[in-house]
């Protein structure tokens, strides 16, 4: 059976970020995930994961101003200074919660862009970031996002990501392959699964369309984990979901694998 982590921005919302933790382990869960941890000082972060031997799978780079509309900074040629800032926090933050890997947001292309500049300049970025990543001992990854949820969005749909893996061409860059955003942008899981196979650092599920438990809705997900089983994913999945109720409640998709 795959090895599922809680992803913490999301589940046991009912709780104090820090104290998350501590629930995630209680309910059974040998790893996590977030998406921001900034707002909290990195040791204390740390000092939760070493209490409960939780592993972190990854976590984002700061996407900008997020209240603002920020989705990440990658595809935009006048805030590199900003990127280059940005993507330096994440990895403090990575060096001392020993996270192996970091998505990194591509940001929104407004109206009247021009997409080839934001093309050009998210490689270049990119290929920038994972030199760096690379002396931290970091892999990076890209995740398209579907645009019913993320209007304007620049990377949506997994042969662009792949495209752009491979103009990058950088050994620690790969796809984070979300199955709720791949379903709404494109369908056709399971063959885009097994066409990406090689590319896939990472992988997320949710239940479509609600992104709710990944238990009801347009996809078979055990039927999907034996294929990533089978196939020999060795990573994680990341439980990226809104849990309908109380996150406790809603684990019985989970204790039904075991």
């Amino acid at each position: 059976m795959p090895r599922f982590a809680a992803n913490l921005s999301l589940m046991f919302c009912e709780l104090p970020f820090l104290d998350r933790f501590d629930a995630a382990a209680a309910a059974g869960f040998t790893a996590v995930e977030f998406q921001f941890p900034y707002a909290w000082p990195a040791h204390e972060i740390a000092a939760r994961l070493q209490h409960h031997g939780l592993d972190l799978a990854m976590f984002n780079a700061p996407p900008g101003d997020w209240e603002a509309g920020d989705r990440g900074l990658a595809i935009q040629p006048e805030r590199r200074g900003e990127f280059k800032a940005a993507l330096g926090l994440a990895l403090q933050y990575a060096d001392l919660l020993h996270v192996p890997q970091l998505h990194v947001m591509a940001g929104v292309r407004l109206p009247g862009d021009d997409a080839a500049a934001a093309r050009r300049v998210y490689v270049e970025n990119l290929r920038d970031a994972a030199q760096a990543a690379a002396t931290h001992g970091v892999g990076l990854l890209i995740e398209p996002l579907n645009l019913r949820d993320n209007p304007g969005y620049f990377l949506h749909n997994s042969s662009q990501a792949a495209e752009i893996i491979q103009d990058v061409d950088a050994p620690n860059l790969r796809l984070q392959f979300d199955l709720y955003h791949t379903q709404i942008s494109e369908g056709d899981i399971a063959t885009r699964l097994e066409a990406l196979f090689g590319l896939i650092g990472h992988v997320q599920v949710a239940g479509v369309p609600g992104r709710h438990e990944p238990d009801e809705g347009e996809l078979n997900y055990p039927w999907l984990f034996r294929l990533l089983d089978a196939w020999g994913y060795s990573g994680h999945i990341g439980c990226e979901y809104r849990p309908r109720g109380r996150t406790e409640d809603g684990l019985g998709w989970l204790n039904k694998l075991e």
